[in-house]
């Protein structure tokens, strides 16, 4: 046998080991985190799961450009006393996702999806943490749910034109008219530097971000036919803030437990957007930190406990 053979060999015997670990280990009830697949029609969504089944539930949904990988500490942190639930949304992450032409990327089509895996697992009440792209997925799923979700976070998840920063200007000009031009005067959003800039911009101390999560993304929006994907998601996140009313509305309606811990410098939504919930939900817990989109990246330590203080109060 030749030599360079073995490491192939090795990956496809490590890959089998994965798969068998990740079937015998589903209905785990420890506090060991299990990474497996949900095959939803045509996207097998990666995610990552920890906790008893009996707990409380908390699903997770990241925000652009991100995966699961960024509720880490959270998942870790919370693991002794909830069902966490983190999964990477279509086009994000280690989920295997259709090509351009084989799935809708609008984020209607994304809640869908996720909506359908919630289904599918069996779960019929969650708390929902949410961030940047992950927030309109996770109004979207409480328009179709709303018996079901028992209390909100965000970090850095926007409901209101008021958090609207203005990072949004060549955003909004596209939006108005999505012509070639416009759609090309943002070709430079889906690539490595500038999500490296969206992780550091605003961050007083440089050396607290690791450099895991934007080399991650930045490889993931490089592959081929990734960044018309994301030029596409960002044209119909023109959609979101058409909905802000109806979210709203259910803010007002429900009064879902309510906290936002949000980095007060982020580039694209401004303190304002969270200050904006204590018009609908008057108990809504307002925290920020100086920091910027990435909260959690740099602020962990502080976020975290104030995370399981309001779950400790609102999930029984």
């Amino acid at each position: 046998m030749k030599s360079k053979t073995i490491p192939a060999m090795l990956l496809a015997t490590s890959m089998v080991s994965g798969a068998a670990l990740a079937t015998k280990t589903d209905d785990a009830t420890d506090s060991n985190v299990r990474f497996n697949y949900e095959q939803i029609e045509n996207v097998n969504i990666f995610y990552r799961e920890v906790g008893s089944k009996n707990a409380p539930t908390i699903l997770m949904l990241h925000g652009y450009a991100a995966s699961s990988y960024m509720w880490r500490d959270v998942i870790d942190a919370l693991s002794d006393d909830y069902h966490v639930i983190a999964l990477d949304l279509p086009a994000f992450g280690f989920t295997e996702s259709p090509a351009r032409e084989d799935y809708e990327y609008t984020f209607a089509n994304l809640a869908n999806t996720v909506d359908k895996f919630i289904k599918q697992k069996g779960i019929n009440s969650f708390a929902i943490a949410v961030h940047d792209y992950g927030a309109p997925i996770g109004w979207r799923l409480a328009l179709k749910n709303p018996g079901k979700v028992t209390a909100i976070i965000s970090q850095n998840g926007n409901a209101y034109e008021d958090g609207l920063a203005d990072g949004w200007g060549p955003i909004k000009k596209y939006w108005q008219n999505p012509s070639t031009e416009n759609r090309d005067a943002l070709s430079d959003f889906p690539t490595p530097a500038s999500i490296k800039w969206q992780y550091v911009e605003g961050v007083r101390d440089l050396t607290k971000v690791s450099p895991d999560g934007y080399t991650l993304e930045g490889l993931q929006v490089s592959k081929p036919g990734m960044a018309d994907i994301q030029l596409d998601l960002l044209l119909d996140y023109k959609s979101n803030v058409e909905q802000y009313p109806q979210y709203q509305a259910y803010f007002r309606k429900y009064q879902p437990p309510l906290l936002a811990v949000w980095g007060k410098n982020d580039p694209f939504f401004s303190p304002e957007g969270a200050q904006a919930w204590k018009r609908d939900i008057s108990n809504a817990e307002i925290h920020f930190f100086d920091t910027g989109h990435f909260a959690l990246e740099t602020h962990q330590s502080e976020i975290i406990p104030v995370i399981k203080d309001f779950l400790q109060r609102n999930l029984k």
